[in-house]
């Protein structure tokens, strides 16, 4: 009898991904991506019950990789305040590899249509936002730093819009100078009558 033959998952997942990336979510089947992963159907359905499983590993596995990958840079800052926003700063110095925004675009897409996976992102970033005025001595203005990082990665990721090089540096700048800001609210604008 011949040995079982074991399937890395991890190899499936990132068929998956790129099937995402070229097919977008709503069109991942369950063959596109064991022919993608070079196994069969019943291998990626073993661990993957469902498209909608698998599209959920996909998310799953990003949000892992995201988060692990910022607490990697975090973990390599001497100063321990504001630690976790510095950390996502520094994380965004590089623009997001061309081969990530059609995956970013397409699980975005899932994410919007899906409330299950809403949740995830919701969950997510309500963690995020957490620690991040918890680990500042400035929260209000760490918190206005995150929301300006995430429109810039927002514009990226997704495709809308691409600064230069020496724009994107500057806007990263000033977002990090917002991190120690010491914010007073303000007055809205009057509204039109």
């Amino acid at each position: 009898m011949g040995r079982k033959r074991v399937i890395d998952q991890q190899a499936v997942l990132d068929a998956a991904e790129r099937v995402v990336g070229r097919d977008g979510a709503a069109n991942l089947t369950i063959d596109a991506v064991a022919k993608e992963a070079g196994v069969n159907k019943a291998s990626v359905l073993y661990d993957h019950k469902s498209k909608q499983a698998l599209v959920e590993a996909v998310v799953d596995r990003a949000f892992e990789r995201d988060n692990a990958h910022h607490a990697g840079i975090e973990s390599r800052l001497d100063d321990p305040k504001d630690r976790a926003i510095r950390g996502r700063i520094l994380a965004a110095a590089e623009p997001p590899p061309e081969e990530f925004r059609a995956v970013a675009l397409n699980l975005s897409a899932a994410l919007a249509l899906d409330e299950g996976l809403r949740a995830k992102m919701k969950d997510n970033q309500a963690r995020t936002i957490s620690r991040i005025e918890e680990t500042s001595p400035a929260p209000r203005g760490a918190l206005l730093a995150y929301l300006a990082l995430e429109g810039l990665k927002f514009l990226e990721h997704l495709d809308f819009h691409h600064f230069t090089r020496e724009e994107r540096d500057r806007v990263l700048r000033e977002i990090n100078w917002l991190v120690s800001v010491d914010t007073q609210e303000a007055d809205l604008p009057d509204r039109p009558s």
